[in-house]
């Protein structure tokens, strides 16, 4: 049987539609915190990201998503595998301090003669910063709404931020990216050497993966003429070959292809302009290469 953590808190509405789009079922079991999980062979539990790294380094959890701030910051990078970056919940952990405090980006060597005062929940990420940076400066751990401690209470603070918009709102600028993380799921290696739990893991990831490629695209179809086609089929960016299908009446061709939906603004203006006509966009669920 594998064993899944799922994820508590901000993560779990993205884990869940995720898991779901890939047709993977969760119900609620009689104790909230086990869920059934439909995918055959896969038992889960549901812990805060931060007890999933540490489930998954221990070996009592097999897979498991959280964050890769998490991951660093508990010093697991190298003890558990990446199996899936899920692109999800995107943030940029940064060092940030109050704008009169800040000088052309940069901290000042000390306040009022004294080291400055850094606060973070993440400890061993801001601690190995200021020493990577040379800074003279004390930690100061916080519990949350790191956000609020300066100027009282702390100089700078490392904190990780979507949009940097609560920064902006606090009077904050942002001096130094320590990294970048989103929501990922890793595997404790004995789980990969386990030949009945690596085919499960193998097909959980093929499954949630097909979903994420398919949100990055949308099946494009485009109604063209014969002396048009090769124009036409040269300005899809498809994943292999684009699908031709002749129209009735030998009057053309249909071309369907799954294109990146972020090329949409300049492919559609393209492919009118080379003799594209009655060109359709649809959703796509999944696609497995």
């Amino acid at each position: 049987m594998l064993k899944l953590a799922l994820p508590k808190g901000r993560m779990q509405d993205g884990v869940t539609a995720l898991m779901a789009d890939a047709g993977i079922k969760l119900r609620a079991g009689s104790r909230g915190y086990r869920p059934h999980v439909s995918l055959a062979g896969v038992e889960a539990k549901i812990l805060k990201p931060q007890s999933i790294v540490e489930m998954l380094r221990a070996g009592s959890r097999d897979v498991g998503f959280a964050g890769a701030d998490w991951v660093a910051e508990l010093g697991a990078t190298a003890s558990l595998v990446e199996l899936l970056d899920t692109e999800m919940d995107p943030v940029r952990l940064v060092a940030a301090a109050p704008v009169e405090l800040v000088s052309h980006g940069k901290l000042p060597a000390s306040v009022g003669g004294r080291p400055l005062v850094v606060a973070s929940e993440y400890r061993a990420l801001t601690q190995r910063w200021i020493a990577d940076r040379g800074l003279n400066a004390v930690f100061v751990h916080s519990w949350g709404a790191t956000e609020v401690f300066p100027p009282e209470d702390a100089d700078c603070i490392v904190d990780n931020t979507a949009t940097g918009a609560t920064l902006v709102a606090n009077g904050l600028e942002i001096v130094d990216e320590l990294m970048r993380s989103s929501t990922r799921m890793y595997a404790h290696p004995a789980a990969l050497e386990h030949p009945e739990k690596r085919a499960i893991i193998d097909r959980f990831v093929m499954l949630l993966r097909s979903v994420l490629e398919a949100r990055k695209r949308v099946m494009l179809e485009v109604n063209v003429t014969r002396d048009a086609l090769e124009a036409v089929c040269a300005a899809l960016p498809c994943m292999r070959e684009p699908t031709i299908s002749p129209l009735h009446g030998d009057a053309g061709y249909a071309v369907k292809a799954a294109v990146p939906r972020a090329d949409l603004p300049r492919i559609i203006p393209e492919l009118k302009a080379r003799g594209g006509t009655d060109i359709v966009v649809s959703a796509l669920g999944q696609i497995v290469p």
